[in-house]
């Protein structure tokens, strides 16, 4: 993936705020369970009321937890944290909210106290509450044999005792206290604001109802943020891969067009297509899951750790237990799927290339009854790609139950442990609710990243695939200093001791070729098959570079013009007419846009199109199909001599391009041919197989096995050249031919 990163750093501003945008997503979900534990443990357990800390305080309550404060800086702290004010003087807020004052004053909460003030508390308005609603009930402190005098309640008799007594007399109740734990201790002291609160008048049930509400309310917005959050990341990961992936296709596209005929031999077709479609969805894929889940999850996971050792650290060896047993399962997985990874996208290239075949090969494949064989064939590479695919999504499909099985057992262990932590007090039912999610995020981060690991060789193999294609530097460039032609030689072509072999290949497939094709002439080149005739008029549009010699166009060597400026003058016609998807006329045109109505028509007349277009209710507006399939071979040849002619190049290349076409409109083409090239002195090469096709040319070379053996005339080849004549009397009667 690294090797791509020069396709991915474009797009580092959308990667960074994506980031953003993910940080508040991890932060605002792992704040949610926090919230959760307040509503249930304050919310519900304290009745709303979330300390020890009362709002409002009676003279008697205050002066009650004065007695039990016996270290003077807190009661000094408590002394300056509320102050007292008279009935009268109260604000109309706090006489609507408690209704059973009977004109008492109160001591009310100042806005800035000391945060300590809370553990202060803690302690004596759990005392407070407990003896107040035992008071209320008539029971006895638990523990104590301490006998009251008649008509004397416990806190005047607390006022005549000395620390020392006090402190013996609550022992049992401190020892109590300390077995509570402090959750059981913060709940007990917010039961104990609740009491006083009631004891005043106040409406409880709205006070919890509005806590409730109220946290709720920014549940609601934290998870709307988050959903927000989680959107734009979304989004944004979604742009990042969808723009790497079309960067690459636009790359990988215009390195294939810059290939020369050796590059495209190193890579099928089958592969090309494999790697700028399959692969670039790979990593697209990839680029989009790191983004949202590998940056993600360890944000959730490192956060959800920390805040559930920070919630419940007693019971963090649940999630380091399941954490073992997870990273077991992953590293076993990884090291059985990770091989099969590497070899699917070869089977895909297979799969192309049996399809490709087949649907290019279909003629063939049914003149030869072999349906079943073509059939066989692709169900073998089609099984052979299923088969490991099926291994691997089994592998897959295995490892989702198994983490289903592991988060329910981590379930039931922190429910079974935190109860055990609830009775003790030292854990409250919201602190253990939140802890369960903490597990759930960590488990489930770890198993995202598990995920990602998975899936990265299967995109690192792509990501090695589509490199090879941008990494590849095609033989054929323009120089750094391309110079021009000479406009004095228009239209020359001269090979100079050429030489040329395929890459890797031991015997060169051309040797010693020298000649010259003059501007206004047609040169013709015959020979058996493989002796290197496309391969020589190749090298005059630096389809190959020669090994050897020199190939000069207009008196400078095509090494050292730019390949645009060559292939300009250049009208090249293939031996197979291959048309593109689109109408006649922008087939013909495809070469030049900027042609008139009447060079379209008067290459369409030379090429001896016209007739047949004619007979198309469309004409020149006709479809042709991908590839010209709906048009038959000869009118296909004929429409891409007619793509060359309009061209109006200084040189016209055409290797074997008349072979489709019948004797009759082969003449008629030729003569329409040999005037054009007379009227535009254009230079004329032809690769022929047929002498009737070359035998009017102005020179005609004749190609064994690489090399030059004849060079002339029709008639002169007739009498010199044994090849020659061996191809002559192997098509045409003496008759036909001396009559030539």
């Amino acid at each position: 993936m690294f090797k791509l990163w020069p396709y991915i750093k474009k797009f580092w501003v959308a990667i960074v705020v994506c980031i953003a945008f993910i940080f508040v997503q991890s932060q605002t979900e792992l704040a949610l369970p926090d919230y959760m534990s307040n509503i249930v443990t304050v919310g519900i357990q304290s009745g709303g009321f979330d300390g020890a800390v009362s709002d409002v305080l009676s003279q008697d309550t205050y002066n009650h937890l004065m007695l039990f404060i016996e270290d003077e800086n807190d009661q000094k702290i408590l002394e300056n944290a509320y102050q007292l004010v008279s009935n009268d003087q109260l604000s109309r807020k706090v006489k609507e909210k408690f209704l059973d004052l009977n004109g008492q004053d109160l001591y009310v909460l100042n806005d800035s106290y000391d945060e300590s003030l809370e553990s202060i508390l803690l302690k004596p308005m759990l005392i407070v509450s407990q003896i107040d609603s035992q008071k209320e009930t008539g029971e006895t402190m638990e523990g104590s044999s301490f006998q009251l005098p008649e008509g004397m309640d416990i806190y005047q008799a607390l006022g005549f005792m000395s620390s020392e007594q006090r402190l013996a007399m609550f022992e049992s109740i401190d020892h109590q206290m300390e077995t509570m734990g402090e959750s059981t201790l913060k709940i007990a002291a917010g039961n104990g604001v609740l009491l006083e609160y009631e004891r005043l008048g106040a409406d409880t049930h709205k006070v919890q109802m509005n806590y409730i509400f109220k946290l709720g309310i920014q549940m609601l917005g934290i998870a709307l943020l988050s959903a927000a959050a989680a959107i734009c990341a979304g989004y944004l990961s979604s742009r990042v891969g969808s723009g790497v992936a079309r960067n690459l296709r636009r790359g990988i596209f215009s390195k294939v067009e810059s290939f020369s005929n050796a590059e495209m031999n190193k890579f099928s077709t089958a592969s090309l297509i494999t790697r700028s479609t399959n692969d670039i969805t790979q990593v697209q894929m990839v680029i989009i899951m790191l983004l949202r889940i590998v940056c993600f999850a360890p944000m959730m996971g490192i956060g959800a750790l920390i805040r559930a050792i920070q919630n419940s650290p007693s019971m963090t060896w649940i999630i380091a237990l399941v954490l073992v047993v997870i990273l077991g399962i992953l590293t076993v997985t990884i090291l059985v799927a990770m091989p099969k990874f590497k070899i699917i996208q070869s089977l895909i290239d297979r799969l192309n290339l049996t399809m490709r075949e087949n649907l290019s090969g279909m003629l063939v494949i049914r003149a030869f009854g072999n349906e079943k064989h073509s059939e066989q064939r692709f169900d073998q590479s089609n099984l052979d790609l299923t088969q490991v695919n099926l291994f691997v999504n089994r592998v897959m499909v295995c490892l989702m139950p198994l983490m289903m099985f592991i988060m329910n057992v981590v379930t039931l262990l922190i429910v079974y442990y935190g109860a055990q932590q609830i009775d003790l007090g030292t854990l409250a039912i919201g602190q253990m609710m939140a802890f369960l999610q903490y597990s759930m995020h960590i488990i489930m981060s770890f198993l995202m990243i598990a995920m990602i690991a998975i899936m990265l060789p299967r995109a690192s193999v792509s990501a090695q695939r589509i490199h090879e294609v941008l990494s590849t530097e095609p033989s054929i460039e323009d120089p750094t200093h391309a110079i021009s032609f000479d406009k004095s030689q228009k239209g020359l072509v001269e090979f100079k001791d050429v030489t040329f072999a395929y890459p890797g290949a031991d015997q060169p497939v051309l040797e010693n070729i020298s000649f010259t094709a003059l501007p206004g002439k047609t040169t013709a080149f015959i020979g058996s098959t493989g002796s290197g005739k496309s391969t020589l008029i190749h090298l005059i549009p630096r389809f190959y570079d020669a090994t050897e010699g020199e190939v000069l166009v207009d008196g400078v060597s095509v090494k050292n013009v730019s390949l645009h400026d060559l292939r300009e003058k250049i009208g090249f016609v293939p031996q197979k007419g291959l048309l593109f998807s689109g109408t006649i006329k922008s087939n013909i045109l495809y070469g030049a846009q900027d042609a008139t109505e009447e060079d379209l028509i008067n290459a369409t007349r030379v090429a001896q199109a016209m007739p047949f277009i004619e007979d198309k209710p469309d004409q020149f507006e006709t479809t042709i199909a991908q590839g010209g399939t709906n048009v038959s071979g000869g009118q296909r040849q004929r429409l891409a001599i007619a793509r060359a002619l309009a061209k109006n190049p200084d040189i016209y290349i055409f290797d074997d391009s008349f072979s489709a076409l019948d004797f009759k409109t082969d003449a008629a083409l030729r003569k329409e041919l040999n005037t054009l090239t007379a009227k535009t002195n254009g230079t004329v090469l032809i690769v022929g197989q047929r002498i009737a096709s070359i035998m009017s040319a102005d020179q005609i070379i004749v190609l064994d096995e690489g090399k030059i053996v004849g060079r002339g005339t029709h008639d002169e080849l007739m009498k010199s050249c044994k090849v020659y004549q061996e191809i002559a009397y192997s098509q045409l009667s003496k008759e036909e031919l001396g009559h030539e």
